[in-house]
């Protein structure tokens, strides 16, 4: 449990609170319930710039990231189709991939594919469904991908200045802008009555909120005097409770109760917004084909990692169709923007090229 690990090492509860977020982070779970504690540990993992457990914000925004990849690939001579949606892998008569078709009907032919996408995706949706062993098909579909994150972008015309620490004069960022802001985390009683309310049917009332404004590191990312603010909140059930749908004025809602809970903490936020994107589970579902809306495309609990992520006998990258492998974070170790599932695939892909 969670709470156990932070009562050994910690006594204050709103520190203790605090240090819960990045166990629940992404993960429809409380700080009381059993596994919990592994999800903080998971994002220690791994270092930055030789600090162990940093983190850092990516110059340009998180599209920077993957424009640095696509650039690095293109100069050891990778075609990059953009926007070109896939429709299924290409299999020869052997069952082995050997490419993928695009939904304009291009096939783009290759001795091996490494898919990203989910393992819901990739194996429900694109492989031919004759080629995969029926419990394996099963154990796939069978994944926890419930998620609690509701995304909110936010576009401000000046930075937040919060009661506990006000804004100087000249409103220029100071030390805690420039970090990760957790409200709403006085006590992990908090946490989990926001879990809950959401088990429930019901976004939280009073919802855990991770605000970032990375503006205040990279001044490109919005006119002067102006802010991007990025807020993580959760709980929000994929499904709303009566079926209700998640239509604008359940977005709204929402997004106006997150507001209100800043206000109370920054007088003054809410007059300063001037627009907002606000995205539900199934808008993450929808539009970035998250399963259920997962960031990390399937429940980081102890029954979904390791040896089992994303099924039993197939935790290498390897998959039932020879020459298709599975890159993305449905992959050992799971989710996180850390490249670690990546890297080992390519490992495995390599390993196997070579025997062709």
């Amino acid at each position: 449990l969670l709470g156990q690990i932070l009562d050994q090492w910690f006594e204050s509860e709103p520190l203790k609170a605090t240090l819960a977020t990045d166990a629940m982070i992404g993960t429809m779970t409380s700080p009381h319930n059993p596994g919990s504690g592994y999800v903080l540990l998971h994002h220690v993992m791994g270092e930055l710039e030789g600090r162990r457990g940093a983190w850092g914000y990516v110059a340009g925004g998180m599209g920077a990231l993957s424009q640095a990849i696509a650039h690095a690939a293109a100069a050891r001579g990778a075609h990059i189709f953009a926007e070109k949606a896939v429709c299924h892998v290409l299999l020869d008569r052997d069952g082995r991939a050997q490419g993928v078709v695009l939904q304009d009907g291009t096939e783009v032919k290759s001795k091996l594919v490494l898919s990203n996408a989910s393992p819901q995706i990739t194996f429900l949706e694109l492989t031919p469904q004759e080629q995969l062993p029926k419990d394996f098909v099963q154990r796939i579909q069978q994944v926890d991908t419930r998620s609690p994150v509701t995304k909110i972008n936010v576009a401000v015309d000046r930075l937040p200045s919060f009661l506990a620490a006000p804004n100087t004069r000249d409103g220029q960022p100071l030390p805690h802008h420039q970090c990760s802001i957790h409200l709403n985390c006085e006590s992990t009683h908090l946490l989990h009555q926001a879990f809950t309310e959401a088990t429930h049917g019901r976004p939280s009332s009073r919802p855990m909120i991770e605000l970032c404004i990375p503006s205040a590191l990279d001044p490109g990312l919005a006119p002067r005097g102006c802010h991007v603010v990025s807020l993580f909140t959760q709980y929000t059930p994929f499904v709303l409770a009566g079926g209700q749908p998640w239509d604008e004025q359940a977005r709204n809602a929402y997004a106006d109760m997150v507001f209100d809970c800043i206000e109370a903490y920054a007088p003054g936020f809410k007059a300063s917004v001037i627009g907002r994107d606000i995205l539900t589970p199934p808008d993450l579902e929808r539009i970035f084909g998250l399963p259920g809306g997962n960031i990390f495309h399937g429940a980081m609990s102890l029954d979904q990692l390791y040896f089992a992520r994303p099924a039993p006998s197939y935790s290498s990258y390897r998959s039932p169709v020879p020459g298709l492998y599975l890159c993305g974070s449905g992959a050992h170790p799971g989710g996180g923007v850390m490249g670690a599932a990546g890297c080992n695939a390519a490992r495995v892909a390599l390993e196997d090229f070579r025997r062709l």
